[in-house]
Parts: C-alpha cells; structure tokens; sequence
C-alpha cells in the first residue's frame, strides 16, 4: 500500500504534499493509501482531515485501528477514456 509520511512537515507543507500525493495516487489508479502524520498534539491530523474532507475524489478515510498516527484513504477509480464512452 503505497503511503506517505508527514513526520517534521509543518500544516501548509502536510497539506501540499497530500494534495499531491491524492493526485498522484489518482492519476496511478491507487484507490487505497496510507497518510503518516504521527499523534503528537493533532495538528497535522487535523489538516490531514480538512484536505480529506475537502476533495470530492476521496470516498471515505479512517485512522488506523492499530495505530493512531495513521490514516487510511480510499479514492475513486480514475476513469479510462474507454470508459467515458
């Protein structure tokens, strides 16, 4: 399962680099991934979630039952041309 791991980022970076890693997920046709952003005082959880809740692509997300640090993602399938037809 591909993730990424936030430790050290600072609110406007976590939420670059998730954006572009919904992205590149999306555009990979990864409907499943891992988010890394640690316990802490939940500040990059927080943002972690705004940018979640924010993209139409992601259909739902969840922490980790065995470790609160992490947040599981699923998006939609990326649609082939082929498929639009």
């Amino acid at each position: 399962m591909p993730q990424i791991d936030l430790h050290g980022e600072d609110r406007i970076g976590a939420r670059i680099l998730v954006k572009s890693f919904i992205n590149d997920n999306y555009k990979l046709g990864n409907e499943e991934f891992a988010i890394i952003h640690g316990v802490g005082q939940g500040i990059l959880k927080k943002e972690v979630d705004n940018v979640l809740r924010m993209d139409k692509r992601v259909l739902e997300f969840r922490m980790d039952y065995f470790n609160s640090g992490c947040t599981l993602v699923r998006i939609c399938k990326k649609l082939d041309k082929k498929q639009l037809i």
